[in-house]
């Protein structure tokens, strides 16, 4: 009885339970109940995560709150994937490279950051000692893109590409 009670159990209806609202209220505050909405509609909208076992989507969505970053895969700031493990539906918190962005802005440290595509014929020089990159757009052959550039400079000077 008490396993069909368990197998019935969504991330709604333990959302809908004061101890996991009042959670998500401490950690996040006026934002929780919209953050609560992102979380079911999330669920509602991905079949393979209503599957998954229900707390471990609420684990996953308390790292994204803990983190103040949006569930919401349109913006790319944090998603809930579900996973197979062992037969069994589990979801996992991962961070979009927005969110990425997001936390390193929040620091102050960043004069400037940056992510780009890079398409065949930019790079024109690339250092592998000092990680330096040159690139030249007039130089582009084709829109066909052969990978993409990560930079930073930090406001003490320091600089990096990848």
């Amino acid at each position: 009885m008490a396993e069909e009670l368990a197998k019935k159990e969504t991330v709604e209806t333990l959302l809908a339970k004061d101890g996991f609202k009042k959670r998500f209220e401490e950690i996040l505050g006026k934002k929780a109940p919209g953050f609560i909405s992102s979380v079911i509609s999330a669920t509602k909208g991905n079949k393979d995560l209503a599957l998954c076992e229900p707390g471990s989507v609420l684990s996953s969505a308390a790292i994204a709150a803990s983190l103040d970053l949006p569930i919401n895969s349109n913006l790319g700031f944090a998603h809930i994937v579900p996973y197979k493990s062992k037969g069994v539906s589990v979801a996992q918190f991962q961070m979009g490279w927005k969110g990425f962005v997001q936390l390193a802005m929040r620091t102050g440290q960043y004069q400037t950051i940056n992510v780009s595509p890079v398409c065949d014929g930019e790079l024109k020089r690339h250092d592998k000692f000092t990680g330096e990159m040159e690139f030249d757009s007039a130089g582009k052959k084709s829109d066909n893109i052969i990978g993409y550039v990560a930079y930073f400079r930090l406001l003490n000077g320091f600089e990096k590409w990848l």
